[in-house]
């Protein structure tokens, strides 16, 4: 594993704290926060009363054990939303603001639409936390320094955006040897409580970037070697392909699963160009031609060289990606690989969007958002070369079905919100603009713009709930994680503006990817 586990900190039993176990923070007793964190327990942890009394350790377990697929209520954290949290926080007491930390993060796991409990704890520890950060006469060193890094974090990176392979670099960083030794004697890291768990964090780091460096190098060759690059009219995203699968499929097994996520992302962009301003309505009439049939090998069948690359490289990668099945599934998917990029599940929506915006017709924002199911051909490949055999069909079961429109939905709104502007002036369809022209009459831009979010917001509870609960679904939550994992890469690039062109992401991406770390981590 590459990534190092959420480093926390508490204070040393036999130098401080009450050692009785009624706070169960991260800071000062660890007895009760071990009972959370004790699977063995599962949801009985919240029947314990030193659990369920304790603000702190409640609102932790709750996390964790939802996170983990246990259906809990989130009822137990009701006592604490009734307190005057606000009025009762001491500001100097670091142990305070933990709380305030763990209500805040709990109220991230929202999963149903009738928890208000949980957008309300949301909003009001939120603004504390701000409030807290922006105290300039709060110390700024040692423990202090960690806990603001934390919040700061916490903040900037909320859950549906928080991708593991960049929370691991934070957290090694923001727990490095030189704030470790700014602490005081009596506080300790949990577990080994020395400088040697960073350093293995950050050597564990440091090998991953070697593997990084390998499959991103093998990437690019790829592109070349198919000669992708060739296409000008296509966006050169193969650092943001990549890094979009490196940062959630870290294990060092899952170098399979990374390489088909990266291809079928870099194929998935070059054919949402090649349809949006590349190529003609002949030329992709004839690409989907060429898939149905599947056997063409004669250049004549190919009406341009746009299309024989395009369909080359598509033949050719899903055909290596179907003989890599048969090692992690024991049986050949090919035919199922091909079925995904096929014209009912890919070319299709492509064309029917082209010749909607060339023939100037408007369909509604329904038809508009269920013919958007471009990440079927990223997601669905990667299952297989995820670990487990997955069942005859699991792929095309209805299960799958539900994850990929809702996170489809998720991912053409955001897409939409950020570009709406840009694809107003070039006249391309966009569903800001559809849901104006068939909504409520009278609707302002930004009442469209704030229920489109709303929507957004559902949609992906909905979703989250599906991968954490889904015990009955024929996929198993190792594959399930891969639609969460896409809804979080999908938010970081398009919750604020559209960083899939952004230079500001650009920078990120090679910073995460190939930066080395501070060499005193890694001394």
């Amino acid at each position: 594993m590459w990534c190092l586990p959420g480093i926390c900190l508490r204070r040393n039993s036999r130098q401080g704290g009450t050692g009785n176990g009624q706070n169960g923070s991260f800071i000062n007793s660890p007895s009760t926060t071990a009972a959370a964190l004790t699977p063995e327990f599962g949801i009985r942890n919240l029947e314990e009363e030193e659990i369920v009394e304790d603000a702190s350790t409640c609102t932790l377990a709750f996390r964790l054990l939802r996170n983990k697929g246990y259906a809990v209520s989130s009822d137990p954290l009701l006592k604490f939303l009734e307190k005057d949290i606000r009025s009762n926080l001491n500001y100097g007491q670091l142990n305070d603001i933990n709380t305030i930390l763990e209500l805040y993060r709990a109220s991230e796991m929202v999963i149903h639409q009738d928890e208000g409990i949980l957008e309300k704890f949301n909003s009001r520890t939120k603004s504390i936390l701000e409030q807290w950060l922006s105290n300039e006469c709060l110390d700024a060193s040692g423990l202090n320094f960690l806990i603001r890094k934390q919040v700061d974090d916490v903040l900037k990176f909320p859950f549906h955006v928080d991708l593991q392979l960049i929370r691991s670099r934070r957290n090694i960083e923001h727990c490095g040897l030189n704030n470790t030794r700014a602490l005081k004697p009596s506080y300790c890291l949990l577990n080994l409580g020395d400088k040697d768990f960073i350093t293995l964090g950050a050597e564990d780091f440091k090998l991953g970037q070697y593997v990084h460096h390998d499959e991103f190098a093998y990437l690019e060759r790829w592109v070349t070697d198919n000669t992708l690059d060739k296409l000008k009219f296509a966006r050169q995203k193969s650092a943001y392909c990549y890094f979009s699968a490196a940062a959630t499929l870290v294990s060092p097994e899952l170098s399979d699963a990374r390489m088909s996520w990266a291809k079928n992302c870099v194929l998935t962009t070059v054919i949402d160009d090649f349809s949006d301003v590349g190529g003609t309505i002949g030329e992709m009439k004839n690409l989907i031609e060429l898939v149905e049939r599947w056997d063409v090998s004669n250049r004549s069948d190919c009406c341009s060289e746009q299309v024989e690359i395009m369909f080359s490289a598509l033949k050719h990668t899903i055909f290596e990606l179907g003989e890599k099945t048969l090692a992690w599934q024991s049986q050949d998917e090919t035919n199922h690989i091909i079925q995904i990029v096929s014209r009912l599940y890919l070319f299709s929506m492509s064309l029917l969007i082209a010749e909607w915006a060339r023939s100037m017709s408007v369909p509604t924002l329904d038809e508009y958002i269920s013919n958007i199911l471009c990440f079927r051909a990223i997601v669905l490949p990667a299952l297989y070369f995820i670990g487990p055999k997955l069942p005859k069909d699991a792929v095309r079961h209805s299960d799958v079905q539900n994850l990929l429109k809702l996170l489809s939905t998720c991912g053409r709104l955001l897409n939409d919100i950020q570009g709406f502007e840009r694809e107003s002036k070039q006249g391309k369809l966009n569903a800001v603009t559809l849901d104006m022209i068939h909504g409520i009459g009278g609707q302002t831009q930004e009442e469209v713009l704030e229920e489109l979010r709303h929507q957004i917001n559902r949609q992906r509870r909905d979703l989250l709930r599906l991968v954490l609960q889904g015990n009955d679904s024929v996929l198993p939550r190792e594959c399930r994680d891969l639609f969460w994992n896409m809804s979080q890469v999908l938010h970081l690039f398009y919750s604020k503006d559209d960083r899939f062109t952004s230079k500001e992401m650009n920078k990120s991406v090679g910073t995460i990817l190939f930066e080395p770390l501070s060499s005193a981590l890694t001394e």
